[in-house]
Parts: structure tokens; sequence; C-alpha cells
């Protein structure tokens, strides 16, 4: 929990405005869904947001100011550009003098007025203002206008030509914090962060070549190019994103990593941020870590509700190990999480080890490996036995080492979670043998396997009944008999899913249950097609079977069954 949402919660139970216990419900609701502790507050209508501005108001020391009323000039709003507006829920509303007046519905972020200062060049004095009152005001002031991409970049070219950017590799420290910390710069990268969030990417990649220099997102796991920024850039966009993740700005021979937090759109967003030297500079990766956009709830992953019910029986046992598989972006470290959410009580132990943490939860201890310095998956997990835990996470099991001390926290009363790269369940057991584990230890211990993927999900807004053609039928194994009086729908496009067809994206699960007919054929090292075929005998559902159901439930499309899924 943050010290602004800690010192908000203790302001009001001060004031008597919420009881204790009502802060300890919003906290929960805080630390689950990533949501600002003020807005759980008043969603949960334990307080109005009217009383949180007077409280704030009166403990800080600010005016506060009804928008509702205020007519503003437009030479006021002009100080601002929209997307900044936008970007920090703020609104200019008076100016005196050489100081500008700032209605803001986050008062307890000093470092957005810093921002502020420095990119207008002006004194900024902020006042407190009802959130959906600056939403309202932003709309009748702005209106739909907001600071384009091209409309910037041309800006850019004429504020920063390419003659005025120096991009050597003796570029001294000094000249680099200042080249970062142009305000074109500052104010490039805060739109790509704007337009990061609105469309929900994953990542953010910057990347440079030879003659270009190219920002992607990722959004529902494919990737977008948006409109490059000038080749002459790309250092001075590498080295603000540097200084804002504290790292080494006059380092780039080396890959690095660091973290931003931002407050963005009252959003709490976690970027995580991985440096590559490539030929032509410095490739830069921001992984978008937004909780408001990952439910961490077991019931939000598209599980079936059968297979629902085996997991929650799974996830409950003293002792074993439960391994999620899929590739990299399967959404497996959300899986595990959700199970972790779902068992963390207070007269449990939870504790995980992953690389790195992906996610803070609220009354679990986890531990981020650091392999530079010898804190490996092995090591770590030797360390969490002796923390008298109940249930541990391992974030890889990658060697020999890491599955016997799993499986040996198994047989000494622990539950163990962990994940593997293979591409279906049956492929799990046969990769913890290649490790050389010995099968009567994993019969021993294993208790069940959650292979995974991820398929988009058809928009809601522009999904479309079609016929499909044969051909595209033959994609996922269906002939025209077997699809009689079933539905097919795609995405046509439009502005609710940026005309791509698809909105979010849902889990595709096969969960094999270790039964005694399957521990028979791991101790005679059965290959993994024999242990499929006798799990599906014993009634598994396939991936390919899992998708199935969710094209036939108009939930997904024929190109994302055909493109993630094997027939099988």
């Amino acid at each position: 929990m943050t010290t602004d949402s800690i010192f908000l919660g203790q302001l009001l139970v001060e004031r008597g405005l919420i009881t204790k216990e009502q802060l300890g419900e919003a906290k929960d609701e805080h630390e689950r869904t990533g949501r600002l502790l003020g807005h759980v507050l008043v969603d949960f209508g334990y307080v109005s947001e009217e009383d949180i501005i007077m409280a704030l108001g009166q403990e800080l020391g600010m005016e506060t100011v009804n928008l509702k009323k205020a007519e503003i000039p437009k030479e006021v709003i002009d100080k601002i550009p929209s997307n900044m507006a936008r970007l920090y829920e703020i609104l200019p509303c008076e100016l005196r003098g050489n100081t500008l007046i700032i209605a803001m519905a986050d008062p307890l972020n000093p470092n957005m007025l810093d921002d502020l200062r420095f990119m207008i060049d002006m004194d900024i004095k902020g006042a407190i203002s009802n959130k959906q009152d600056i939403e309202d005001a932003i709309k009748k002031y702005y209106g739909d206008e907001t600071e384009t991409f091209t409309e910037l970049l041309e800006e850019i070219e004429e504020e920063m030509p390419s003659g005025s950017v120096e991009d050597s590799e003796n570029m001294d420290l000094t000249s680099l914090k200042e080249l970062a910390s142009e305000a074109p710069v500052v104010r490039l990268l805060n739109l790509v962060l704007i337009q990061a969030i609105k469309d929900r990417a994953s990542d953010i990649h910057f990347e440079p070549f030879e003659d270009e220099f190219k920002i992607r997102y990722r959004i529902d796991g494919v990737l977008y190019e948006m409109v490059p920024p000038p080749k002459h850039l790309a250092l001075a966009i590498t080295s603000r994103i540097k200084v804002m993740a504290n790292l080494d700005i006059a380092e780039r021979r080396l890959p690095q990593d660091g973290r931003i937090q931002l407050n963005i759109s009252g959003r709490n967003v976690d970027l995580r941020i991985s440096t590559l030297p490539t030929q032509f500079g410095e490739s830069v990766v921001m992984r978008v870590l937004d909780r408001s956009n990952v439910q961490l709830d077991l019931e939000a992953l598209g599980l079936k509700e059968d297979t629902m019910k085996i997991i929650e029986d799974l996830i409950i046992k003293p002792n074993g190990i439960v391994i999620v598989t899929g590739p990299t972006g399967s959404g497996k470290t959300t899986t595990l999480y959700s199970c972790l959410r779902k068992i963390n009580k207070i007269e449990e132990k939870l504790i995980t080890t992953e690389d790195p943490v992906e996610y803070d939860i609220e009354g679990i201890i986890q531990v981020a490996i650091r392999e530079e310095i010898g804190l490996t998956f092995a090591r770590c997990l030797r360390s969490i036995l002796r923390q008298d835990p109940d249930k541990i996470m391992v974030g890889e099991i990658r060697d020999l080492e890491t599955a016997e001390i799993a499986i040996q926290a198994s047989l000494t009363g622990h539950l163990v979670f962990s994940t593997l790269h293979t591409n279906d369940a049956s492929g799990s057991i046969t990769r913890l043998i290649d490790m050389n584990v010995e099968p009567f230890l994993i019969t021993s211990t294993l208790q069940a396997i959650l292979a995974q993927r991820l398929v988009r999900t058809t928009c809601l807004k522009c999904k479309t009944e079609f016929e499909p053609t044969e051909e595209m039928l033959i994609q996922v194994g269906l002939t025209p008999d077997e699809v009689k009086g079933k539905k097919f729908y795609f995405g046509k496009g439009c502005d609710n899913c940026n005309n791509t067809g698809y909105k979010g994206r849902a889990g595709i699960f096969e969960l094999l249950i270790i039964t005694d007919e399957i521990r028979e054929l791991i101790m005679e090292k059965a290959p993994a097609v024999a242990i499929k075929e006798k799990a599906k005998e014993l009634g598994m559902r396939t991936l390919h079977e899992d998708a199935m159901i969710k094209l036939f439930d108009g939930d997904t499309t024929i190109e994302e069954v055909a493109l993630w899924t094997e027939i099988s």
C-alpha cells in the first residue's frame, strides 16, 4: 500500500468520516485491484468524494475549486495541452501573474506539479477539485481534441531539428541529462504512455534501426506500429526513459533493467524497463503492468465450471505440486497469482520466488530472483523452506536442482506451485523426466498440470455473424455437417477495438489430473502422446476442445482457434 493511500486512510479515520473496519475493507479492495483507495471508499459508499476533497484541502492547506460554476478563459486553458490535462487529470483554472492555478483530482501527487512546472516553465499551484467535475470540464474546454502524434512530431521538428541533437558515443553526462529533459521529448513520451494505457498495451517497444526509430505497442498479444518519431530523437527518448527509471544514462554498452511507477488517469501503473544495446542504438522495452486491467481472480480467467471446481479443490491440498505450463505470454503468472489470492488467508503463510515479481500482493512474501548475485530459484527455494511456509510458488522449474528441491518441499508437507515451458500438459511430464527427475518422485508429488493459451476475444461492439467457408472450417478440423445450427462471429472493426475486431483475451485450458492410471504410465516412462491419450480417455478436455467451446459460444474466431491450438 502506498504512503499516499495510508495518509488518506488515516486522515479520514481521524476526522470520523470512516471507521477502521471500513478502511480495512477498502484496503483489501485497493490491494486486489490497484485502484486508488479514495475511489474504492467512494464506490463502497463509505464516504463522498466531496468529503475527501474537503478533508484533503484542509489538511494540505490547499484551496478547493468548484469547476461547475467556473468559466475559464481560453488563454488559461491553452497553457496546458489537452493530452497533458487528460494524463494527469488536471485543468488550468486561473492565472495569477506568472502562477497558474491547477485543479487536480489527485493532490497527493507532488511529482506531477514538478513535471508541469518544468514543461510549461511557469509557477504552478495546486487546487483540489472533484474528479468527475475535472473530467466534465476537460470535455467542455478541450472537447475531443487531443494532441496527435503527427502534430506533436511536427512541433518537435521545429523545436529540435535533426542538426540540434548530437548523437555521439562520447556525449557527456550533463548533455545527456539536458537532452532527456527537453520539454518536447517529455511531452512525446507522455503521449506514448497515455496512448498505451488507453489501448491496454502490455508492452511498448522503442526500436532503433539504421534509418528509422520505431515505436510499437503489443495489444492482446499482437504488435501494432505507431507513427515513427524522427531517428535523431532516439537517444533523447531513450535517455528520458532511463532517467525516469533511475538507470545509468551514460551506460549504453550494457543491458540494464529498471522500473517506473506512475499514476496515469487515476490508475497505478508499473512499468518494467529493459534496455539492450544494438547495432544502431539501445532498444528499450517497457512492460506495462496495469493492475486495473488485470483481474487476479480465478473466476475471471475463462475456466469452465468443471475445471474451476477441480482447481479450487487442488489449491487447498496440504501438499503436492501443481504445474502451470505454456509458452511465454500465455498467462501462466496471472493464473498462479489468481490461485494464490484465492488461498491467501491469515492462517496460511505464502511465499513466492519470481523472476521478476510482477504484482505486489498484500499478505504474500514475494522474493525476486537475482541470478547475477547467485540468488537462483534453487538457492532461494532452500531458504524459503526454512521460513515455515504453508504454500510456495516457484516462478519456473528450470533445472534438476530446482525440481528436486520443489519435490522435497512437497514431500515435507508443502503445496508447491510452479511453471514449465511445454506445448501441452502431458509434455510437462516428459520434460521433468528429461531433466532426470526420477519417475517415482513425480508420481509421489505431482497433483495436476494445467496447460494454457490466450485467445483474443471478439469485440462485442462490432461482433457480426457470418457463414464460414469449408476451407476455414478445415483449419480447425470441422466439417460443414458438424457445424449445422451453430453460429460463427467475427469483429468488423470499430473505434472500441481500434478497428482490430478484437477486444481483450481469454484463456483456454487443458487440465491433466495425475490419476493412478497416469502414474503407471509415468513409471513406465511412456511418451507424452500415450499419456495424453489416456488422459483423454479419462475425460481430459484438450486445449483445442476448450477453444472450440469458446468458438461455438461466439467468444472468439476461427482464425484465433487455428492460430493457437493444434487439432487433437
